[in-house]
């Protein structure tokens, strides 16, 4: 790069600097002044995730949910696909593969809130780097070739005025390289809020809820990247899942900020 050019890059970048420099973030979890939503010692404490988790679920694994044990049946050197936990090969979702930057637990769970019913869209682009990163951690999983968004009903999306999953599937998709199919899944109708529900209410709650607005010829053969901001039973994954899957996607993976921990 010539020095011209490098002085209109940096010229072009002046205003962003000059704002950060005026106008410095301050970090939603501790208050301390920094560039980003949340400061990077915040990050570090409550966000990284080291954990072995099973590659399908993003559940923990070693760990119980709906009565069966989720320790992996191979050792560590395994592929992903045969490392699978029990609940997921007891009973296989129509998804491949699930990345979650975290468990959705205190303080990260009034991150997700924010942004859901607060508006501090600001957070969704510190969410899409936290999966970006977490996406990154995994060598063996291919990236998608496009990303979705978990629409949201109709009364929903007017009563909110913004749909979260976009919000963090737009800089996602940025980072990523991967093309953003913002209106590919609809909503038709609003359901009951899934929070509350037995598993198998949430199930229920979900089936048939949601359709192919675009045309099927964007998904033959693709793999395709669900985005939403916390994945718990996984039944709405599952369902949009099998609706990419029946009409032409290969591979489906979701990628997910928080991951609710199993009760």
């Amino acid at each position: 790069m010539s020095l011209p050019q490098l002085s209109q890059l940096s010229l072009r970048h002046w205003p962003r600097t000059w704002l950060g420099a005026l106008l410095p973030c301050s970090c939603v979890l501790c208050g301390a002044l920094g560039d980003a939503a949340v400061c990077a010692p915040c990050t570090a404490a409550y966000v990284l995730d080291g954990r072995s988790r099973c590659p399908c679920c993003a559940n923990p694994l070693g760990v119980k949910t709906l009565g069966v044990k989720t320790f992996g049946v191979n050792p560590p050197g395994a592929p992903e696909d045969a490392r699978r936990c029990g609940a997921c090969l007891a009973a296989p979702p129509a998804f491949d593969a699930t990345v979650a930057a975290c468990d959705y637990a205190d303080p990260v769970d009034r991150l997700v809130l924010q942004l859901k019913f607060g508006a501090r869209l600001a957070l969704a682009p510190w969410m899409a780097r936290r999966l970006h990163d977490a996406l990154l951690a995994r060598p063996g999983l291919a990236l998608p070739d496009l990303l979705c968004p978990v629409p949201l009903g109709p009364r929903r999306l007017v009563e909110r005025g913004y749909n979260q999953a976009l919000e963090i599937a737009r800089p996602l998709a940025r980072t990523l390289g991967s093309a953003l199919a913002p209106r590919l899944l609809a909503r038709p109708q609003d359901t009951a809020a899934q929070s509350g529900m037995a598993p198998g209410e949430r199930r229920r709650n979900v089936r048939g809820a949601f359709a192919l607005a675009g045309s099927p010829d964007a998904l033959a053969g693709r793999h395709v990247g669900l985005v939403d901001d916390v994945m718990s039973s996984g039944h709405t994954l599952d369902e949009l899942a099998g609706v990419l899957k029946r009409a032409g996607a290969a591979r489906v993976t979701n990628l997910v900020f928080a991951r609710t921990p199993p009760h």
